[in-house]
């Protein structure tokens, strides 16, 4: 794919990413996530304490793999590093966003309120690598 076909593909509907991290004792750690593109970098929240919050002030890696679960099956992977913001102004609003993407805009202040607080943190991935193909069961 292209960077816009892939950039279309992940942004398209209410598809979730897989993120993948390494937790301090080295096994790796995946987990379903709300994400959203903002330029060329990719946005989520998570919890301060969860493992994925731990994980990344740890070791800022990431890989997010993107699916479609029906045939004839397309994915993109895309791998980075992870900068965290506690910046309650900007985890809100895009918690809001996000909100939007994935329970529809009547509930973006919902999830911008619940989410957009302190403890969560906002994950800004600046993407290094990916990995995108189409119709792989053609």
């Amino acid at each position: 794919m292209t960077k816009a076909e892939w950039q279309e593909f992940v942004s398209s509907g209410t598809r979730t990413g897989k993120a993948g991290v390494v937790k301090a004792d080295g096994t790796p750690h995946v987990t379903p996530i709300w994400f959203l593109l903002d330029g060329d970098d990719l946005v989520l929240t998570t919890h301060e304490t969860g493992v994925k919050g731990k994980a990344l002030r740890r070791d800022p890696r990431i890989c997010i793999c993107v699916d479609e679960e029906t045939p004839p099956y397309s994915f993109v992977s895309l791998w980075g590093e992870a900068s965290l913001s506690e910046d309650l102004e900007e985890l809100r609003r895009w918690a809001a966003a996000l909100g939007a993407r994935y329970m529809g805009a009547d509930r973006a202040e919902e999830y911008g309120a619940r989410n957009g607080v302190p403890g969560e943190i906002l994950v800004r991935v600046r993407i290094t690598k990916v990995v995108a193909l189409r119709d792989i069961a053609d």
